[in-house]
């Protein structure tokens, strides 16, 4: 169910967060064992405010909701690619 006031992310977005994500990742300061500690999502938000400065998107609920949508995404191709509950 769609909200009425849910975004709609264009590629040019999901490009942009996905490197910027890659960045944080290869840089080290925001890692933590296998993920992210707290504060990378604000320094997410200031990356990707320099690379689509129209986009306005904020941490908490933008990033946030993207994150989860794009894990289970990926967890659903990795189902299939791994053979799981085919």
């Amino acid at each position: 169910m769609k909200l009425a006031n849910q975004m709609k992310w264009v590629l040019e977005e999901d490009v942009a967060f996905v490197s910027c994500m890659v960045n944080l990742h290869n840089v080290g300061t925001f890692n933590a064992d296998t993920r992210f500690n707290a504060s990378y999502l604000n320094e997410l938000e200031r990356m990707l405010e320099k690379v689509l400065p129209h986009a306005i998107l904020k941490a908490k609920p933008n990033l946030n909701s993207r994150i989860r949508t794009l894990k289970r995404d990926w967890a659903i191709v990795y189902d299939i690619l791994s053979g799981k509950d085919n």
